[in-house]
């Protein structure tokens, strides 16, 4: 091709190139370090650290068929039996592609460009992501200096009549620390036109749920996730509840088939026997406090946790430390992006964190 026509068919491509919307232009990118995690010790991502629940797995294996993956997803059964879990209607839920897809559709349905968004700072990224993406006006509040406690009393002066959604991580991640029942509730009495978002994909470790408030707030939305807890975060499955009459506009801005067959399959059986995770938590909660004891004795402050994680201050070696455990095959996660010094490690078993805090002493 000559020298001369390849030139002008550059110079044309170039000038069909789209300009996306200005939200988008506007945005970080979000690069999740999720690449060469197998074979180590993954404390990293606060995953369920010993993997999804056998009972589910051997589900998978012995009833799964050929037919089941040749057709679009149904979820009737799947509705029926999580609303008898959770303890509410059908009309009450919807199953969402991972927490993430709860955050995007409550976006979608209730947030308009240039409407006011609150959330806290530092929380879970993909609230930002969405409303930004929406072209929120956002509005963010910071955790509490120093004790990183959920600031509502600040949340609650930054309220106003415009306020259109409230996203609150109840644990939060990646502080650990969370608010009461009766300061959810404060919320969303301020907040009585804004669609109030709690998340608790760590609710098994901290106990506090709102869900018993869903019939007397029409402002709430909870949900859950499989992801944690059940072990299941390669499904991507998860729930987003409220009132029917919400959830029914909710539906209107979903993909009719955005959770997959096999997730729908694994979520309904997982809730089915409880002992997996009743004996999963408490084996946390155990390795939870093994962990502050270490951190304690190697005098290495940190924040107590609702959560199955937990944030210690490492000063401005944060990504040395990061650094030096993963070429030991143990991943934890830097935060000193938001937080200075700071590293969250994800709380597994026992052994688990007695190794990584064997590790961290060789290299403190």
């Amino acid at each position: 091709m000559p020298a001369k026509t390849a030139e002008v068919k550059q110079e044309t491509a170039s000038a069909k190139a789209l300009t996306p919307r200005q939200a988008v232009l506007r945005m970080q990118p979000y690069h999740p370090p999720t690449g060469g995690r197998r074979n180590k010790l993954r404390l990293d991502f606060n995953e369920n650290t010993v993997g999804a629940p056998p009972h589910v797995i051997d589900f998978i294996k012995r009833y799964l068929t050929a037919a089941d993956l040749s057709i679009y997803p149904e979820y009737e059964h799947a509705l029926e039996d999580l609303a008898r879990h959770f303890g509410i209607s059908t009309t009450e839920l919807t199953l969402t592609n991972g927490t993430d897809e709860a955050i995007q559709l409550l976006v979608n349905t209730y947030v308009d460009s240039g409407a006011e968004v609150i959330i806290l700072k530092p929380s879970y990224a993909m609230y930002r992501f969405y409303a930004q993406l929406a072209g929120a006006a956002i509005t963010e509040i910071d955790y509490r200096p120093g004790t990183l406690a959920f600031p509502l009393q600040e949340l609650l002066e930054r309220i106003t009549p415009e306020t259109r959604a409230i996203f609150i991580s109840n644990p939060n991640n990646p502080t650990g620390t969370g608010t009461t029942l009766s300061g959810i509730e404060e919320i969303l009495q301020k907040a009585a036109s804004a669609a109030i978002l709690v998340d608790e994909a760590y609710y098994e470790f901290s106990g506090v749920t709102a869900l018993p408030l869903l019939s007397e707030y029409p402002n709430l939305f909870v949900s859950r996730t499989f992801s944690k807890t059940y072990g299941m975060a390669g499904m991507r499955c998860g729930c987003l509840f409220s009132q029917a009459e919400n959830m029914a506009h909710v539906r209107k801005a979903q993909s009719p088939y955005s959770v997959n067959s096999v997730a729908a399959m694994a979520a309904r059986i997982a809730v089915q026997d409880t002992k997996f995770v009743e004996d999963y938590v408490l084996e946390v909660l155990a390795a939870r406090e093994l962990l502050y004891v270490g951190l304690e004795r190697l005098k290495i402050p940190y924040i107590r946790s609702q959560a199955n994680f937990v944030l210690f201050e490492a000063g401005a070696r944060a990504i040395e430390i990061r650094d030096q455990l993963r070429s030991r095959s143990v991943l934890v996660r830097d935060r000193s992006y938001e937080i200075p010094g700071a590293v969250r490690v994800t709380v597994g078993t026992r052994d688990q964190i007695q190794r990584f805090l064997d590790e961290l002493e060789q290299i403190w």
